[in-house]
């Protein structure tokens, strides 16, 4: 379990969304929320939505968020006869696997977000389900398949996939790989845009990679893509991302300089000490 917090707030006033994932078939369970919603009403939302669908669990894997370690939820958890184990920061064997699906659900949102604005709500239901009909190769089979034991009735295949492939003066945008906790051109939040562009193909190089037309900012990069980095552009170019102000290197990685650094501590260790800084 975890939290997606600071989402531009919808209509209905959510701003957070609580993600829960099987550790063993990798099913989703995606759930809106307010960050200032009280203990009793997330005991509610759990048993309605977690406990009725999944029956009572026989460990929860969590981090240290001051809900998660709260009385109430320990006292809950205690009670159901669930053991409730707090995750170590940076230990890939706790919080690998929710991490890596956080990330996948932003990717999804935020193309929610470019198209629909602040209604990511409204979307999310079907967010979940194209999470939990994907394919993973973990498993060999889709979320649902594993739950379940039988193929998700969809209106679309997902065995039958095609190599992306762009045609010469198709516009595409191009994928970047921003650093953590760094401004994102020129915002700060969860849900900003990864792709920059759009960009002119100028011809294909081999069977997987396009020469693309690049400005003068990029210098340092160079104008052959992998089709992986790419993504065909349907919108008008003054809808698109510009790259002002964006250095970008051969990794196709760019970082920003902070803005104000808000707070500072040391963390102290047994033989060492570890300087933190916030930074906006």
């Amino acid at each position: 379990m975890d939290f997606i917090t600071k989402l531009p707030k919808s209509s209905q006033g959510y701003d957070t969304i609580w993600v829960i994932v099987d550790r063993l078939s990798k099913s989703t369970i995606f759930i809106p929320m307010r960050e200032t919603d009280p203990m009793e009403k997330l005991a509610r939302m759990y048993l309605k939505e977690v406990v009725t669908r999944h029956e009572i669990h026989v460990s929860i894997i969590c981090d240290r968020d001051p809900i998660f370690a709260s009385n109430f939820w320990r006292s809950l958890q205690k009670a159901l006869g669930t053991n409730l184990d707090m995750s170590t920061a940076y230990h890939p064997q706790t919080n690998r696997q929710s991490e890596r699906t956080i990330q996948t659900l932003e990717d999804m949102l935020r193309a929610c977000v470019i198209y629909f604005g602040k209604g990511w709500v409204n979307h999310l239901p079907l967010v979940n389900f194209s999470y939990n009909n994907s394919y993973h190769a973990s498993i060999k089979a889709a979320p649902f398949e594993a739950l379940y034991g039988q193929k998700c009735r969809s209106p679309i295949c997902w065995a039958e996939h095609k190599p992306m492939e762009f045609q010469v003066r198709d516009k595409v945008i191009l994928k970047v790989s921003p650093w953590k906790r760094v401004v994102r051109f020129g915002k700060w939040g969860t849900l900003n845009p990864r792709y920059v562009g759009p960009f002119k193909v100028l011809e294909k190089v081999g069977v997987i990679s396009y020469k693309l037309e690049l400005p003068q900012e990029p210098s340092r990069v160079h104008y052959t893509f992998h089709v992986s980095n790419l993504k065909k552009c349907y919108a008008d170019e003054p809808l698109a991302i510009p790259l002002d102000g964006l250095h970008i290197d051969d990794k196709l990685q760019f970082v920003e300089e902070p803005v104000e650094i808000m707070d500072h501590e040391v963390k102290r260790l047994k033989q060492s000490r570890i300087p933190i800084v916030m930074e906006l």
